[in-house]
């Protein structure tokens, strides 16, 4: 699948964070409901006073009404004519056309083969808990989970290690129509702050939809006693929805980062991105 810009035209990347708590996720809907994408385009068009057209965001990870971003990306391209004329001040433009709960922090020509989805080598979530008897928190609800059990962060991370590698995750995800649940697990650990919050960082190639939600929710399940530790990686391997893994709520989730290979390699990423994996030894046909 080719991925040229078209002519006379340039690819810009954005580096974006957005507070998701009054967002029905990233990507537009139909319903016209308030999403991060449809702000930010409704933003682009207004400060490059470009009418009725609409220059589309392609981003490196689509989040779910509710969750936050730190360390988003996307592309958009423009007319070379428009980005010429807009360039020294689009960023504060932005700043002063979008709302306060969303920002773009970065606008750059993108080096060539860019794609802020397809390029990606990875991503980085947070996901953050705390089993404070107190509660969350006030200043942090909008970002903490409270978990009403203590938790055992070293049974947690004991049974993180178990998920760690290439693996079908159709366990512990939400099954889209003709896409793939194999995913490769690069990171997932957990570690208590001096505040008590434990924080759980979990970096992967890709992530299926509710991956990263229903994998908390099986480690906090190792965490209060209710399973053991060798519990996620069972579920895990039995390949099918567990009932017992519960998708936690998403005001805990932040994207942190997004990875991406040094420039003369982004053509090639973008391309190994797209084709549709399986596990060595899996059945073709």
């Amino acid at each position: 699948m080719s991925d040229e810009v078209a002519a006379g035209h340039v690819r810009v990347r954005m580096d974006v964070s957005y507070d998701g708590s009054e967002f029905s996720g990233w990507a537009k809907q139909a319903s016209g409901r308030r999403t991060v994408q449809g702000e930010i385009e409704d933003a682009l068009r207004t400060v490059t006073r470009s009418g009725g057209t609409n220059y589309e965001l392609t981003v490196a990870g689509r989040t779910d009404a509710g969750v936050h971003a730190r360390g988003q990306v996307a592309h958009v391209d423009l007319p070379a004519e428009l980005w010429a004329e807009h360039r020294e001040k689009l960023l504060k433009r932005m700043a002063g056309r979008l709302p306060k709960d969303v920002r773009v922090w970065a606008l750059a020509e993108a080096p060539s083969g860019f794609n802020a989805r397809f390029s990606a080598m990875w991503r980085r979530y947070a996901y953050r808990v705390t089993d404070n008897p107190g509660g969350v928190d006030p200043l942090l609800r909008g970002h903490v989970l409270w978990h009403d059990w203590p938790l055992d962060v070293d049974a947690m991370n004991e049974a993180a290690r178990g998920l760690l590698g290439e693996y079908d995750f159709a366990a512990y995800c939400k099954k889209r129509e003709g896409a793939t649940t194999i995913r490769t697990l690069q990171e997932l650990r957990l570690e208590r702050g001096s505040d008590g919050v434990i924080t759980a960082t979990v970096r992967a190639d890709a992530f299926c939809h509710n991956m990263v939600r229903s994998l908390i929710g099986a480690l906090l399940f190792v965490g209060d006693g209710h399973r053991g530790p060798d519990w996620p990686a069972k579920v895990l391997a039995a390949g099918v929805r567990d009932s017992a893994v519960h998708v936690v709520r998403p005001h805990g989730l932040t994207l942190e980062e997004v990875g991406y290979p040094a420039d003369e390699l982004l053509a090639a990423r973008n391309k190994e991105a797209r084709n549709k994996r399986t596990l060595p030894g899996a059945a073709c046909c």
